[in-house]
This record gives C-alpha cells, structure tokens and sequence, in this order.
C-alpha cells in the first residue's frame, strides 16, 4: 500500500516543478533552471499484462531548447528488485519519448538513501552493458534548514527538507521553522505547503508536532488541515465538559464509554451528548437518540 510520505516525497515535484533545480544543486549537478515544465502520464506498461508505473514523470524544457525527461521515485526501503526496474523505466522513456531521462530518488532514512546511491549494473561483471546512476535526496545530503529566512528564500526546498528529514532528532526545530516561515505567506502559497508536510510526515510522531505547530502557529490560516486540527481542539474541549458533568451527578462512566466520547471527532454528536449529560441517569442516557 502507498503511504502518504510515499506520495509528498514525489508529488511536491509536480506542484513545484522547478524544484529539481534547486535539490540538483544540493546534490552537486548543477541542471539549471526550466523554462517550463509538464507533467507526464506515468502509466509505462505496454501491451501486456505486466504493468509498471513511476512515481511521478515531469517533462523539463530549457531555455536553450533542450529538453529532458525526469522521473521521481519516492522509496521507502532497501529493494533488490528496484534498479531493473529503474532501468527498465529510463530505457523505456528514451525508447518512447527520444529525451535523455533522468532518475530523481527521494528517501527518508539514511540507509535507504545510501544504498540507491551506489550505481547498479546489468551484464557480464567484466563487461556490464547498463549502468544505473541515479540522484538521491534523502537525510544524508539535505540542508537541515532552522533559519526562518533560509527556509523563506525557497519554501518548497523547506519543505522537501522537512519530509526526508521527517525522522531526524532536529525535526521539531526543522518544523517549528517552516511553519514560522509561512506566517506571512498567502493562503495559496501555504496551503499546499501544509498539506504537503503533513502528509509527508506520515504516521510518525513528527506528524502530530506539525499538527500543534498550524495549529498554534498558523492559528489564522484556513487551510483545511489547520480547520480539521481545530474541529479537534474543540471537540476535546466538549468531551472533557460532558465527562465533568457525569462525574458531577455521581455517574460512572466506564472506560468503553470513556473512549467513545473523548475518540469522538463529531461536533454534531458530541454537542448533543453534551446537551443530555446534565439530565442523564446513567451514561446510556447520554447515547440515546430517544
């Protein structure tokens, strides 16, 4: 199953397309800016059952008219099977498209990072007729940016920083830099920033600081996840007033019951259990909808 981190880390290419750009410095290949770019169907299968798909594919036209293909590759963990299939992919899309492609891997743990570095052969040991090179960004190569006016000179770069960083000991003050970065960016800029971040982060404990930080933070940003954290706050806030008002009328209130009121994220709901708690007998007679 694709995970969200998996998505962010190749999708933050397609909303920003000349971001190559800049994470090809980082890497130490200068590509130079685009004049433009378009992103491209991924589906590579040809006719017939087997079907192979990249991440995301963006077409990169230059200034002096030359033009190359860029396929991003977000990967979560060391797999043996991977570079036949990046060859596979690269050959393909020169075969299809006669552009010189290009391999971007995106990872978020140093051990993952270091193995796609190293290049892959097909062939003879002595005489290898392929030989995959592909850039990688991942934690050991990416700026940890904790400077607010490094992070607002290219808040895309922040923010890819920020998702392969998603398991570094720093990731609160990575995090805390790049939600202070976005105070005074407009809602269209931020807005994808935020979502982005959020699902790069994944399920991990990094993923909840952000969560705090929009909210806090970004407290006068409406962006739908900033909405979403709120709708929390306040429905903790009307749990814990119906648990009060039970424990005021002597109610017990067993531990099931407990965790249905303070798990619920329904504002409707708990506005009516609210409304019952103070004439309720027993807990049941907060649930009923008679």
């Amino acid at each position: 199953m694709v995970s969200s981190s998996h998505e962010a880390m190749h999708r933050i290419f397609q909303e920003y397309p000349g971001l190559f750009s800049r994470v090809s410095e980082v890497l130490g290949v200068e590509i130079g800016p685009p004049a433009s770019a378009t992103v491209m169907p991924t589906d590579l299968t040809e006719n017939r059952p087997l079907e192979r798909r990249v991440d995301t594919l963006l077409r990169i036209d230059m200034e002096d008219d030359r033009s190359y293909l860029l396929a991003i590759e977000a990967q979560g963990k060391k797999d043996p099977d991977k570079p036949a299939s990046w060859m596979y992919y690269l050959s393909y899309l020169q075969a299809k498209y006669k552009l010189p492609p290009m391999l971007l891997v995106v990872c978020q743990d140093r051990a993952t990072a270091e193995w796609a570095t190293r290049p892959f052969t097909v062939g003879h040991p002595q005489l290898p007729v392929l030989t995959l090179q592909a850039l990688v960004a991942g934690p050991h190569n990416m700026p940890v940016i904790t400077d607010v006016a490094e992070a607002r000179k290219d808040l895309a770069l922040a923010t890819l920083a920020a998702i392969t960083h998603a398991g570094d000991p720093d990731i609160g003050a990575i995090l805390k830099t790049l939600s202070t970065a976005l105070r005074d960016v407009p809602e269209t800029i931020a807005d994808p920033i935020v979502e982005l971040t959020a699902q790069g982060l994944g399920n991990r404990p990094a993923a909840q600081q952000w969560r705090n930080l929009v909210a806090v933070d970004l407290s006068f940003y409406k962006s739908s996840l900033s909405e979403e954290i709120r709708d929390e706050g306040r429905a903790d806030g009307i749990a814990r007033s119906i648990l009060l008002l039970l424990a005021q009328a002597g109610i017990d209130v067993p531990d099931e019951a407990r965790e249905r009121i303070t798990g619920c994220t329904d504002l409707d709901a708990l506005s009516r259990w609210l409304l019952r708690a103070p004439t309720a007998t027993s807990v049941e007679d907060v649930f009923s909808e008679k």
